[in-house]
Parts: structure tokens; C-alpha cells; sequence
């Protein structure tokens, strides 16, 4: 008897350390593709460092022109834009090299997401695919609408866009690129960025309208200067 309960007792523990194992490594899965927001990634930091970046650019380095947009992805003002002027600006403007385009990060304090959605484009933009994120959270814009955490959303977006998923949940949970983010809209206050999305043109705040034939017209202009 002695003995078929040592057995017994045995056989108990080494199921037990199975499920634990088991539990262990469910619990692992979880936090790392978890659909929460990670705080490193969703609030500004106490310290700013310059690490430097200046922001993703389209278009050939050494287009006469160029052009520095200032935008909050939560933005529907930006949305708009992205959508409906920016696919006339690339072929007209950015693709014949007459200018370069370079996007800075603005998150507005309203928007309770903007810099979550800022920080998974650069983590897109880690692995090369920035403008496939940036694209990808503009042209699906309805998660700005709804007020309820996009994490998994995004993550769904980021793998869409060609990005590694174990990559890009690594990165959006150590918030590695909160700092940059804050660097850019430090940058943007201390330029008198005062909405979004706000354009530059050639160094010169941009005041006319936000649409393509305004843009070519005062791009043109800036080309004879």
C-alpha cells in the first residue's frame, strides 16, 4: 500500500508540473500578444532624449523642395488627407522628384490614442514599413471613431503592412520610441504648429489650402525662389 502511494503521489506531481509548465507558457503568450495598451507606448515621458530622427520621408533626396507635415493619426482632419489629397500629391509632386515629403509625429492631447497609433507606426517603420502603417491606420480610420482601446487592432494592421509580429509586440511594449515621439511634438510646439495636420514647405509655415492643386501651386512658387 506504502508503495502504490508513493506512485500515486508521484504520478500527481508530475501532472502537476505539466500544468504548470503548460500555464506558465499560456501566461507568456498572453502578455506578449496582449490586446492592452502598453503605458510606455500611450504617455509621454519625463525625459526627452534626441535620438536625432527627423522624421520618415518619401521622394528623392534631392528634390528642390521640401515638404514637413506635422500629424496626429487619430486625427480626422489627417485622415482626410491622407486619403483624398495625398494619393494626387505623390504622383504629381513626390514621385516626378520635385519634392520630398517628411512626416512628423504631433499627437494632439484630445486624442486619447494618437500617440498608441504613433508609436506602432514607428515600430512599424523599425522593421522598414512606416508608410504601409501609416497608410494602413488612415485608410481604416474608423478605430479613431469608436473610443475603445486599438491595440489588437493595430497589431492586425502591423501584420497587414509586412511587419513581424513578435518584433512589433516587443516594440510596442518596451514604448522605445515614446521619447521620439515627444521630441516631435516639442519640435512642432516650439514651430508654432497650432492644428494638424500642419505643413512646411522649404522651412515656411504653410497657410494656403490643403488640397493638391494648392499644393502644387505653392510648391512651384517655392521652386523659383
Amino acid at each position: 500500500m506504502e508503495t502504490r502511494g508513493r506512485g500515486g503521489m508521484n504520478r500527481f506531481y508530475v501532472v502537476f508540473g505539466v500544468l504548470a509548465v503548460a500555464l506558465a507558457a499560456i501566461l507568456v503568450y498572453m502578455l506578449t500578444t496582449s490586446s492592452g495598451s502598453s503605458a510606455a507606448a500611450t504617455t509621454a515621458p519625463t525625459a526627452v532624449v534626441d535620438d536625432g530622427f527627423r522624421g520618415y520621408t518619401l521622394g528623392r533626396e534631392d528634390a528642390p523642395v521640401e515638404v514637413t507635415e506635422y500629424g496626429d493619426f487619430e486625427c480626422p482632419a489627417c485622415a482626410g488627407f491622407a486619403t483624398i489629397q495625398m494619393p494626387t500629391i505623390k504622383a504629381q509632386l513626390i514621385e516626378t522628384g520635385k519634392v520630398r515629403w517628411r512626416y512628423r509625429d504631433y499627437p494632439l492631447p484630445m486624442h486619447a490614442y494618437a500617440r498608441l497609433a504613433a508609436h506602432a507606426a514607428q515600430c512599424a517603420g523599425e522593421q522598414g514599413k512606416f508608410w504601409e502603417m501609416h497608410d494602413q491606420l488612415f485608410y481604416n480610420h474608423s478605430w479613431a471613431q469608436t473610443g475603445r482601446d486599438p491595440s489588437r487592432l493595430f497589431r492586425d494592421m502591423a501584420r497587414a503592412s509586412g511587419v513581424d509580429p513578435g518584433r512589433y509586440d516587443e516594440c510596442m511594449h518596451s514604448g522605445r520610441y515614446a521619447s521620439r515621439i515627444e521630441f516631435s511634438r516639442q519640435e512642432g510646439e516650439q514651430r508654432l504648429v497650432d492644428g494638424t495636420p500642419t505643413f512646411y514647405i522649404n522651412g515656411v509655415k504653410y497657410t494656403g489650402r490643403s488640397n493638391s492643386d494648392a499644393f502644387k501651386a505653392a510648391v512651384e512658387e517655392a521652386a523659383r525662389r
